[in-house]
C-alpha cells in the first residue's frame, strides 16, 4: 500500500517497538508485526495486532506492573 502520510513510498512488512503509556503504566513490546514505509519510516498496525496490544496492555496493568518490557507473541 502507498504511505498516506508521505505519499511517496510503499508500505513493507516489518517488525518495530511499540510503546504504551495508560494510568501509570509504561509497557514496551519489542518484534511487533507492521507495515513500515520504505520512504519516510512512518508504521501501521493490522487492526488484530493493535486489539492484542491493548489486551495485553490491560492485562499488565491488572498485575499491578507499572514498567514492562517484553516481545510480542501469543497470548497466554
Amino acid at each position: 500500500m502507498r504511505c498516506p502520510i508521505c505519499r511517496k513510498g510503499e508500505t513493507k512488512p516489518g517488525k518495530t517497538t511499540v510503546t504504551l503509556e495508560r494510568k501509570g503504566l509504561t509497557l514496551v513490546v519489542k518484534g511487533v508485526p507492521a507495515m513500515i514505509c520504505g520512504q519516510c519510516g512512518e508504521e501501521y498496525l493490522e487492526t488484530e495486532v493493535k486489539d492484542r496490544l491493548l489486551y495485553q496492555a490491560e492485562e499488565t496493568a491488572r498485575g499491578g506492573v507499572q514498567v514492562a518490557v517484553c516481545e510480542y507473541g501469543p497470548l497466554e
